[in-house]
């Protein structure tokens, strides 16, 4: 008993090695008199070891205490990922909540227990599990949302991603409810085996149907989407970039375990729903960014519309599109949280100076981060050699030989929309001259470091794709 224990502890390490990492820094915080520099330095070179541990264990695929756990291969992947996002996140935040005013201790330690959950989301092979995690990582990041409790766009977008969110996991919980009292267990795999059985009754659907609003809810699809522009234009700059990147890929992974790896919904009302859900917010999400003028409100609204991309891959299946699906969270990850590091950058302390117009003259004043931000505009227009143009491409791919061509269409119809209000931030940055109020952009070394680390991310998976489509391929 206690060498199965300790086996499985060993095998699920990196989930284990954060839940250490979130306590200690916890304890730093109670602990030290100026806690900050050392939370900072702690929380870094802890998510290091961690992603160390999480390529350890990559050979070791299979399950942990009684099958509740994924180990190794896709858990390993995807932990890497949400680990990433979470350093780069630090990084890029260390001088910005000092500039806002946000410079708690409670800042990094927080930023630990969401990427803790988001492990546990991502790698839970059963419904509770799954739940556990998604309460791990949402209710630090209503708190993180309003960290800036002053603010009072802050405090409104605490309080709105606080009930909308309780209101979805509403959802989510009555799903997994019904799920069990039609198939008498919680376990993903178990229920998998019999899926054939379990499609054709109307209380396993229904139960699927709402757990699918919870996760629609967490990727910020329409119609489930409300909450997006207004939660990331009031939360802290950082917060919206971790928001929209770590906490969508882990929504993300978990639909992909559940709906797409295990549970078989391709010819099911189900795969019809979420075909739906990606046309929406497709159209909806491109056709609104149109008229935003607050740049974190256009990328909020972009964000809905890279949702429905991703839902094409969800509703092609297959392990080919699982494999494009993750290959696109890489490049999302890297393309947004440099986006919204540079809005980071230039925001005032009173979390203003974020609107394009904001943007004016950049390249006057700081012609490498007009630069990068540019190569961060095309990869989300999905222009070539960048990521995001292979990341789309790998899932239009996927859908064409699943017999989705019109969805496709519809993918590349939007994406010629979104040309619009993305070029519009680069001939803002190049081509108008500076406003009246010029902010002085502020980042510190760590900061150029990881803009820099997520620049070249973008660039080189767009040069050598297969980098990461070869990695995520053979998961499958």
């Amino acid at each position: 008993m206690m060498e199965q224990l300790l086996t499985d502890s060993l095998n699920t390490a990196p989930i284990t090695g954060m839940v250490i990492l979130s306590l200690i820094v916890v304890m730093i915080n109670a602990l030290k008199k100026e806690p900050l520099a050392t939370e900072y330095w702690v929380s870094l070179v802890g998510i290091v070891i961690n992603i160390g541990l999480a390529v350890w264990v990559f050979p070791e695929r299979g399950t942990a205490f009684s099958g509740s756990v994924m180990t190794g291969g896709y858990a390993s992947v995807t932990a890497i990922i949400f680990l990433t996002a979470a350093a780069l996140t630090i990084m890029l935040a260390r001088v910005y909540i000092d500039k806002i005013g946000a410079n708690f201790g409670e800042f990094f330690h927080l930023i630990l227990f969401v990427t803790t959950g988001m492990m546990s989301f991502a790698a839970g092979l059963d419904l509770l599990v799954t739940f556990v995690g998604l309460e791990l990582m949402s209710i630090p990041l209503y708190v993180l949302a309003g960290i800036t409790r002053r603010n009072l766009k802050a405090t409104e977008a605490a309080l709105k991603y606080f009930l909308l969110g309780a209101f979805s996991t509403g959802f989510f919980v009555y799903g997994i409810g019904l799920i069990y009292g039609m198939t008498g267990t919680t376990k993903i795999l178990d229920i998998a085996q019999n899926i054939n059985a379990y499609s054709s009754e109307p209380l396993f659907m229904v139960g699927a149907g709402l757990m699918l609003v919870g996760f629609a809810f967490k990727v910020g699809a329409v119609p489930f989407h409300m909450w997006v522009p207004d939660v990331y234009e009031g939360s802290p700059t950082m917060v919206s970039a971790f928001m929209s990147t770590g906490v969508k890929a882990a929504a993300f992974s978990a639909l992909l375990l559940v709906f797409t790896a295990t549970f078989d919904f391709m010819h099911s009302s189900i795969n019809t729903v979420v075909a739906v859900l990606s046309v929406a917010s497709m159209v909806i999400g491109n056709i609104v960014a149109l008229s935003q003028k607050n740049f974190k409100r256009m990328l909020a609204y972009s964000s809905i519309a890279h949702a429905g991309y991703m839902l094409i891959g969800i509703t092609a299946g297959g392990g080919v599109s699982i494999a494009g699906v993750l290959f696109y969270l890489v490049a999302y990850m890297l393309t947004n949280l440099g986006a919204f590091g540079i809005a980071s950058f230039i925001e005032n302390s009173d979390q203003t100076g974020t609107d394009i117009d904001d943007f004016r003259g950049l390249y006057q004043r700081h012609p490498a981060l007009a630069v990068i931000l540019g190569v961060f505009m095309f990869s989300l227009i999905g222009l070539p050699p960048f990521a995001g143009f292979f990341g789309k491409y790998y899932i239009f791919v996927a859908a064409i030989e699943n017999g989705y061509t019109w969805l496709t269409i519809v993918g590349v119809i939007t994406s010629m929309i979104s040309v619009y209000y993305y070029l519009r931030v680069v001939v803002v940055m190049f081509f108008q001259p500076e406003g009246e109020q010029v902010q002085t952009a502020r980042f510190g070394r760590e900061g150029a470091f990881a803009l820099a680390v997520a620049a070249a991310g973008v660039l080189l998976i767009g040069v050598f794709p297969s980098v990461v489509l070869d990695w995520v391929s053979a998961l499958f």
